[in-house]
């Protein structure tokens, strides 16, 4: 079974794919930028909808996602906490890309009994700089260049592999499904305005960044996976790789010529080392509702 649904967390409509009936519950926490549950985590959920009752949602203003928050990683934090109260599950697994990765560790760090496993992929709050940064904190600031450069990308499929280029191992290799699936985030309106606000609040020019989890990592007390694309020209691989040393129970895993978005770039090498990783399906405790009863949450469709 497969379908979405809508949470309602305070001021914000959550909107969520969902899929699989049996085995241990997976939450997706996708990224910043041209992206939602779809955008990157297409192929995962169908790999593991089989054997893991999986919710993949997206973040307010992405995807079908509305509500007024700051656009902080604090703030999704608190956006996933909420979400993650409206499922009959006293422990889930979380899987986090790029900034969704930062707010999955986040939430691990300051609620470690509710998550059973942490995957941590191409992940932001494992450092202090990102050299990246200065480029997209400067067209951020100048009127109109977002928006323009947003319809410039998004009109064709060529600049939309251009614009990928950024962020990929190699662009000109990239399936067609991908490139449509970041041209028609290009395409809607005002789809990166959550981003402008996002790295107003998180980057500075100088490329310092306003979360940084470094210091608490020894801490982490969850079985954590780390997945790095050894060509990720976004967020640097040593970030992954001092985090492996500095957690606990750590395991590290490279994947060669691939750039930032490996659940897209590198799908099946991407969701076989996610599958090792999460509990055995086998493993599949029964809904809980000690906390509100039945779940908040408002199904909107099904396929």
């Amino acid at each position: 079974m497969s379908g979405t649904g809508v949470a309602t967390i305070d001021d914000c409509r959550i909107a969520y794919r969902r899929a699989g009936t049996d085995g241990p519950p997976v939450v997706l926490c996708h990224g910043a930028g041209i992206d939602d549950a779809t955008v990157s985590w297409r192929h995962t959920i169908t790999a593991l909808a089989d054997d893991y009752r999986v919710y993949a949602i997206d973040w307010p203003e992405y995807g079908n996602s509305t509500g007024d928050v700051a656009h902080t990683l604090e703030s999704y934090v608190d956006v996933l906490e909420g979400f993650l109260e409206t499922l009959p599950f006293e422990r889930v697994s979380l899987a986090g890309i790029s900034m969704g990765g930062g707010v999955a560790l986040g939430y691990t760090l300051a609620n470690p009994d509710r998550v059973d496993r942490l995957a941590l992929v191409d992940s932001y709050g494992l450092g202090e700089r990102l050299p990246s940064a200065l480029q997209w904190k400067v067209l951020s600031q100048v009127p109109g260049m977002t928006q323009f450069g947003k319809i410039a990308a998004g009109s064709s499929t060529r600049s939309v592999r251009m614009v990928l280029d950024n962020l990929v191992a190699d662009a000109d290799s990239l399936p067609d499904r991908f490139v449509d699936d970041a041209r028609r985030k290009l395409m809607e309106p005002g789809s990166i305005r959550a981003f402008e606000a996002f790295q107003n609040n998180e980057l500075s020019f100088s490329g310092r960044v306003a979360t940084n989890f470094v210091d608490d990592l020894e801490s982490l007390s969850v079985p954590t996976l780390l997945v790095h694309g050894t060509e990720d020209p976004l967020v640097p691989v040593e970030w992954s790789k001092r985090a492996a040393k500095r957690i606990p129970d750590a395991e590290l895993d490279l994947i060669e010529d691939c750039g930032h978005w490996t659940p897209r770039e590198r799908p099946d090498r991407f969701n076989e080392s996610l599958r090792e990783w999460l509990p055995d399906p086998q493993y599949s405790p029964e809904p809980e509702y000690t906390k509100a009863g039945m779940p908040g949450v408002t199904r909107v469709s099904s396929d």
